[in-house]
């Protein structure tokens, strides 16, 4: 199955283009509009050279470019809705993968309110996704779509990140706009996590695997060799309170333990992730970083184009968990990159070694590398300086999809507009029996005070 995860540098890449987007009218307002303004765990820090208006105005422009940068309308169906997709770059050439279609809906999702379309794009989002299933497990997402829609001979499989996004987005889609529309959020969330569960979980590790096409027990893909930017904690909590009888309380214990054990034997001084890990033998399923060209190319055991999203998934779960693993293992990046870059975001290389060390060839600024490690300054009250300088690197970023999309997504949490649908707070929870949600957080409760032992391809 190797021959199904191909690169995927060259679908990052386009020529600048602009997108008529084609809208119905618009849907019904939205429970939770933006801006938000969410309060965040006690002790974390927020930007603090900017008015929250003007913050707020940072990202209203952002997402305006990056709506004309990358969401394209992908025909219409017969009757009469209109179907997208987020583009790997700015030409209308460009293949979607479904990471994208997910930062996409869940992008679309927050900004529903200050955009009067969000429902009727994430509708046509939802839509070119259940267009385009895995050829294993169709409640999942063909993890790679080509611009014509022309199948991939290589395979069409699944890739887990993508879906993990698709279904924390639909979940967002509920509590914006309930079930009464065109979808039913919670039933397709429930669905695409059922897949999820049933094809994309180890049944044993209870990490994420790649995608649908690992066989858990196989080798050189197992159970046992999660893609690292696949730990999204926020997600896993959400999950959590939709499916109570889901295996994501097991999901976040054990990628905390993952992200534990290779920062105090791997990187005890910087706390960086690989991109990928492995086991150390067949017979022997202790994660180790895996080894230059286990799947994408030579930094596959580095911190890069993969591992540079794990300080934003840690630091948004510390930020609306206050869970005290997630707080405390973000503070690390936090830490290394301010040290590493003396406080001049532009000092930043794009990729490590474990040690620290920069990787040959990143001796470049991107935002992709210093977007994450802003939300992770957030959760260090001694990182003020270190956050600032950050948010004025990156809230205006212009580089490509992966990078201005991670941008964007930052900025929503920079500026206190990332919200989960798992916060219980003033949401409403249907349909859930109330046994079983306060089962949940009291679980969600234990993991937090548990202490635990022990550019490439860029899906």
């Amino acid at each position: 199955m190797v021959g199904s995860f191909p690169s995927r540098l060259a679908a990052l890449s386009g020529l600048a283009a602009s997108v008529l987007l084609v809208a119905e009218p618009a849907q019904a307002d939205p429970n939770r509009p933006f801006p938000q303004h969410v309060v965040y765990a006690p002790g974390s820090l927020r930007p603090s050279l900017h008015t929250q208006p003007t913050q707020d105005a940072h990202v209203t422009a952002l997402y305006a470019a990056w709506k004309s940068r990358y969401l394209a309308q992908a025909g219409q169906e017969s009757d009469g809705h209109p179907r997208y997709r987020i583009r790997t770059g700015r030409d209308p050439s460009n293949a979607t993968v479904s990471e994208g279609q997910g930062y996409g809906m869940m992008i679309v999702a927050f900004m529903a309110g200050h955009d009067p379309d969000a429902q009727t794009l994430i509708d046509g989002l939802y839509e070119y996704a259940l267009d385009h299933p895995s050829t294993i497990d169709s409640r999942l997402m063909d993890w790679r779509v080509e611009a014509d829609e022309v199948p991939d001979p290589s395979g069409n499989d699944s890739a887990f990140d993508g879906d993990g996004h698709i279904a924390f987005a639909l979940l967002l889609a509920e509590r914006q706009w309930g079930n009464d529309g065109r979808f039913d959020y919670r039933a397709a969330a429930a669905t695409r996590l059922a897949g999820l569960a049933d094809s994309v979980i180890g049944p044993t590790s209870k990490l994420p695997l790649l995608g649908d096409w690992v066989d858990p027990s196989g080798s050189p893909y197992s159970e046992y060799t999660p893609r690292t930017s696949d730990f999204i904690f926020d997600h896993f909590r959400a999950f959590t309170v939709a499916v109570p009888a889901g295996p994501w309380p097991q999901v976040v214990a054990a990628s905390h333990t993952a992200v534990d054990h290779v920062q105090t034997l791997h990187a005890a001084s910087t706390g960086l992730l690989p991109d990928f890990l492995e086991p150390v033998s067949p017979s022997d399923p202790t994660l180790r970083p895996a080894s230059p060209g286990f799947l994408e190319g030579p930094f596959d055991g580095a911190y890069y184009y993969n591992a540079l999203r794990v300080p934003l998934l840690l630091g948004v779960d510390a930020l609306l968990s206050g869970d005290a693993i997630s707080t405390s293992q973000a503070r690390h990046f936090a830490v290394f990159s301010n040290g590493v870059a003396t406080g001049v975001p532009a000092n930043l290389p794009a990729g490590f070694e474990l040690d620290g060390t920069p990787l040959p060839g990143s001796g470049y600024f991107t935002t992709a590398f210093a977007a994450p490690f802003a939300v992770a300054a957030m959760t260090d009250p001694g990182q003020q300086g270190w956050l600032d300088a950050l948010y004025d690197a990156v809230r205006d970023s212009d580089e490509n999809y992966y990078e201005d999309t991670l941008s964007l997504i930052s900025l929503l949490v920079l500026t206190g507009n990332y919200w989960s649908p798992w916060q219980l707070g003033s949401l409403t929870l249907p349909a859930l029996p109330l046994g079983a949600l306060a089962a949940c957080s009291v679980l969600i409760s234990l993991l937090g005070r548990t202490r635990l032992v022990a550019r490439p391809e860029r899906q």
